[in-house]
């Protein structure tokens, strides 16, 4: 087959990137994947919603969670707008368990389904529509492609060149992974734990290995300087709190190297899609990790961008424009959600981080 002009080249890994050639490859689609090779030690976001499931379904890849190294999400524990923790077990749910994976065990076992398309370990260089065909350059080579899908996570390369961007907050995640004492004789709770402090909220979470997944959601002018350079300051921050620093303390977790940071801003592009192009997952819409449904919506953008693309290609956009339609749909969905979920949390009305997401905060939407 030849690859001289593909009929769609995706920009970008991850699960977005992954779902959409895995998609296009089962049409039998030819698809260049411009996307360097991705393996983190660890990756944070490890919490996949029950309603994934039919997602993997449709894309042949639900015996990925299978693996022992991933565990059912079956309890979560919360203190947001109160001290108690309130226990939500999934067995009484009718959705069912979530599960909590290792992140760098499925995103590479995803991207493996998708072998069938033609991958470029490297970053895209340029990127130019031009006489009909998107003309890209990665690793010193030149490509041509009559459609493109970004799925290059919240930089979104391509597609905020060609759209509008915004952006709800400023939030950013310190986060880290922990390893339990040996000599800890403490069996840690296979569950998920959420706690709210004056300064953000907290997240930790057991997975299948037994380390403990930690991250602080905060904003990043209110983050203790040298957070990331010295692990002594996370130990020193989770003294605010009163139930994630138990944990970690009585089950012998290990705080021996320091965080690190990254971005998990509310952001998005609107409209998600054009002219021979479309975004995908966080180019599209990144999301608070409050919603918990980031890879939900990266799975669903990948294979519903890859069907709209496939139908703009025969020569009808009105798929395109529904897909874009259904993006803002869900971008103004969550943010009305935020709005609910962050009032929820009255003890720190007047602390900086919960004013700036109080009801009025939370409609200054702007382009940064």
């Amino acid at each position: 087959m030849s690859f001289d002009v593909a009929a769609i080249a995706v920009i970008g890994g991850g699960i977005a990137g992954s779902a959409a050639c895995l998609s296009l490859a089962r049409s039998g689609s030819d698809v260049l994947w411009i996307a360097p090779e991705d393996t983190p030690a660890g990756r944070p976001g490890e919490h996949l919603a029950p309603a994934a499931g039919p997602l993997l379904d449709d894309l042949g890849a639900r015996h990925l969670l299978d693996r022992s190294c991933h565990r059912p999400a079956q309890t979560m524990l919360s203190a947001w707008g109160q001290s108690r923790l309130a226990t939500r077990d999934a067995v009484v749910h009718l959705e069912g368990a979530g599960t909590v994976l290792d992140r760098s065990v499925f995103d590479a076992d995803l991207a493996a389904l998708a072998a069938g398309a033609r991958r470029i370990a490297a970053p895209l260089e340029r990127a130019q529509w031009r006489d009909g065909l998107w003309q890209l350059q990665a690793g010193g080579q030149s490509f041509s492609a009559r459609f493109l899908i970004d799925a290059s996570g919240r930089a979104a390369t391509v597609a905020s060149l060609h759209s509008s961007r915004f952006r709800a907050d400023q939030l950013a995640a310190l986060y880290t992974f922990l390893d339990q004492d040996p000599q800890s004789d403490v069996a840690p709770t296979p569950a998920s734990l959420v706690e709210t402090v004056a300064e953000g909220w907290w997240y930790a979470a057991l997975l299948a290995d037994g380390r403990l997944v930690l991250n602080h959601f905060s904003d990043p002018n209110l983050l203790p300087r040298h957070a990331t350079r010295d692990a002594s300051v996370l130990t020193s921050m989770l003294g605010s709190t009163r139930h994630v620093g138990r944990w970690i303390a009585e089950a012998g977790f290990l705080i021996d190297a320091p965080p690190a940071l990254a971005s998990a801003a509310t952001t998005w592009i609107a409209p998600a899609a054009g002219k021979a192009w479309l975004a995908v997952g966080d180019a599209a819409a990144a999301f608070d990790p409050l919603s918990s449904h980031g890879m939900t919506t990266a799975l669903w953008t990948g294979a519903r961008g890859a069907t709209a693309a496939l139908a703009s290609l025969d020569g009808d956009d009105g798929p395109l424009a529904d897909y874009a339609a259904r993006v803002a749909d869900g971008v103004q969905a969550f943010l009305d959600a935020r709005q609910r979920i962050y009032a929820l949390e009255g003890r720190f009305a007047e602390a900086p981080f919960w004013l700036r997401r109080s009801a009025a905060a939370a409609q200054d939407s702007t382009q940064p």
